[in-house]
């Protein structure tokens, strides 16, 4: 994905979340008062650059048919503390696995997007790749083609959107109503 980014001129960077020490949330709604999680750990520093993106490619290893923990943590803690709109950001979740689980840890990525009404960018076919050991993925034809296929949708996704914020601004948004079930 990176080098079909760079051949569209999308800048991007990689970052890893998988080996860092992130707790999850505490619901403590801290995060409301001071603009910022409570924990300052890699969210906080991640939420500026966040903020400044015009897309975001999740990615996580299956664990045990989920997301990376780690990684779920990080960003509960980030699309929750972050008031800024992303409602036009371009969001993509990808998986690797050795067999299963991939379209249960997709599904779980993009609810991330989804419930912060995020464009979600799309490949050919669920975005997955498989392998198990270091450089295994490499081998799954299919897999990477889904990988550059996903990339330059998103690609064209996010230069339609930064044109079409210049031509018609972005959409109305209605304040949000929050209805509780039990009454």
């Amino acid at each position: 994905m990176e080098q079909i980014f760079a051949a569209e001129g999308i800048e991007t960077e990689l970052i890893h979340i998988g080996n860092k020490d992130i707790r999850g949330c505490i619901a403590c709604l801290s995060c409301k008062k001071n603009g910022k999680c409570v924990f300052d750990d890699e969210v906080n520093a991640l939420a500026e650059k966040f903020e400044q993106c015009d897309g975001l490619v999740v990615g996580s290893p299956v664990y045990y048919a989920s997301a990376n923990a780690t990684l779920v943590a990080l960003l509960t803690r980030l699309f929750y503390s972050t008031s800024f709109d992303k409602t036009m950001k371009v969001g993509a979740a990808v998986v690797s696995a050795r067999r299963g689980g991939t379209t249960a840890t997709y599904d779980e990525l993009n609810k991330f997007f989804a419930i912060s009404g995020m464009p979600i960018a799309s490949g050919q076919y669920w975005n997955g790749i498989h392998g198990s050991a270091v450089g295994e993925a490499e081998q799954d034809e299919e897999g990477r083609q889904m990988m550059r296929t996903l990339a330059r949708n998103m690609s064209f996704l996010m230069k339609s959107i930064a044109l079409g914020k210049e031509k018609y601004g972005i959409p109305e948004k209605e304040p949000f109503v929050r209805t509780n079930f039990i009454r």
